[in-house]
């Protein structure tokens, strides 16, 4: 694909908007029921738990995401689809777990497009099911499961409009040297926060479909690392904790390693800005009339990570939990959920269902009016959300992968099961946690436990559906291929 002619500083913010491309022009507008809302998911990289007021966060303000949960539902029992970004987001878009899901690791894929690891066109995704419902559809921020231009493009698997990164690689830089936006490559030649192009293109899409119900799905890149805000913010924070200013976060991306002076003021002002945005959509929707038309939903990708400078301890970014990011420990896997529907969803209620990434596919279409597929392994949470009818519980979560060892884990009811260490040993024992009473997993009661144990491993082995390119043992990396 062709890229756009490189344009000079002064005149690259014209050169942000990009007018809607002649397809979506000519799809007829579609004003849905009022009980369809439109739709906003919005997806943190790599906040923890402990990283927003409302799940405890002392040290840093976060008011606008905690409106979420003040006027909103909070979940305390949400689980991300895996411990990293790609895997996570293949768990999103087609409601499968990490044991059937297309893409279960970030790998890399020589010869794709941006060496994306495919996730493949025939995946059905959330996004092409509801733009089959007449709702518009935009993908901001980071993608991660398919190269431009190819059959795995975001635009190519029922999104209309995306813009920000394919490649997750890239954008571990901030300032990076393009993003992608409508098919064309944006040259940035490092001098603008990426964050602004990709929120802003957010809020135009909202502003452009005021008249019909859309679906806006926003996977931001805050506050992964490297530990980068606009001078603005950071310039504040480093005020706010200057005793840490003799501190250098350093971070590779996008062919470069990045250096941050005080990553602990560039978290802060990373959050914070995150945070503004959340409230500049707020007004927007109230702006337009659609505040109570819209639901907006946020949660994160993983767990914390301590990559860049970033300092989980001292942000308490995981709460009580154990483990990060690539941890199945549910530090790394257990994340906020909140979600806001003024009138539908009633403020200030708390809930301790247990869910799961793979069960917004089919929220979403109990909500847009769309059938989801039957082979998924999510359950909508309609009923929880707006506290009307029976909701359905699952049997178990289930989680695999395959770096730092090679892992896997399985939630049933109050108890954890964790089994790591599998690529040396595929019979790794199987170690058991009561979450009800042991939060922090500090506790193996396996022994104690043999029939939840054996009733674990029954679990852990029909969850798993074997793909030769996702193996405990052998390469870290997958083979290259596509999804069947």
């Amino acid at each position: 694909m062709r890229a756009i002619r490189h344009v000079a500083l002064s005149t690259l913010a014209a050169a942000l908007v990009v007018t809607l491309p002649a397809q979506v022009a000519e799809r007829p507008p579609v004003r849905a029921s009022t009980e369809r809302p439109n739709i906003v998911y919005i997806l943190l990289d790599d906040a923890g738990w402990g990283d927003l007021g409302c799940y405890g966060q002392q040290k840093l303000k976060t008011p606008h995401m905690d409106r979420l949960a003040r006027e909103g539902l909070r979940f305390t029992q949400h689980y991300a689809g895996s411990t990293v970004c790609a895997p996570t987001r293949s768990v999103l878009m087609t409601g499968q777990h990490t044991g059937h899901t297309p893409v279960r690791g970030n790998g890399r894929a020589p010869g794709e497009p941006e060496n994306v690891f495919p996730i493949g066109g025939d995946a059905v995704t959330v996004a092409a099911l509801l733009h089959g419902a007449g709702y518009a559809t935009g993908c901001f921020g980071k993608w991660g499961l398919g190269g431009p231009g190819s059959d795995s493009d975001a635009l190519a698997l029922g999104f209309d409009h995306f813009c920000g990164f394919y490649n997750q690689a890239f954008a571990h830089d901030f300032y990076p040297r393009w993003l992608w936006r409508d098919g064309k490559k944006l040259e940035l030649d490092r001098k603008v926060y990426a964050h602004d192009v990709i929120f802003d293109a957010a809020l135009e899409f909202v502003r452009r479909n005021r008249e019909r119900r859309f679906f806006c799905y926003l996977p931001v890149t805050i506050p992964h690392a490297a530990m980068q805000a606009p001078p603005e913010y950071h310039e504040r924070f480093r005020k706010v904790y200057p005793e840490f200013d003799e501190k250098v976060g350093r971070y590779g991306g996008d062919d470069r390693r990045t250096a941050v002076r005080n990553p602990i003021a560039g978290f802060a002002a990373m959050m914070t800005k995150l945070d503004d945005d959340v409230g500049r959509l707020f007004g927007l929707l109230a702006e337009l009339g659609l505040d109570d038309d819209t639901i907006v939903m946020l949660s994160s990708d993983n767990g914390p990570h301590r990559e860049g400078g970033h300092d989980p301890k001292f942000w308490d970014s995981n709460g009580p939990f154990q483990g990060m990011k690539r941890s199945l420990y549910d530090g790394g896997i257990r994340v906020p959920l909140l979600a806001r529907w003024p009138g539908r969803v009633a403020a200030g209620r708390v809930s301790d269902h247990i869910s799961g990434h793979q069960d917004l596919l089919p929220t979403l279409c109990e909500l847009a009016g769309a059938s989801a597929p039957e082979e998924i392994d999510g359950i909508s949470m309609v009923a929880e959300l707006t506290g009307k009818g029976q909701q359905r519980q699952h049997d178990y979560l289930y989680w695999e992968f395959y770096e730092a060892g090679g892992k896997r884990a399985v939630r049933m009811q109050q108890w954890k099961a964790v089994q790591n260490g599998l690529r040396d040993d595929p019979d790794a024992p199987i170690e058991l946690y009561d979450i009800t009473t042991d939060a922090g997993e500090r506790t193996n009661v396996a022994a104690d436990h043999p029939a939840v144990v054996a009733r674990a491993q029954l679990c852990l082995t029909e969850a798993h559906v074997a793909d030769p390119r996702w193996r405990y043992r052998g390469k870290r990396q997958p083979k290259k291929g596509r999804s069947k």
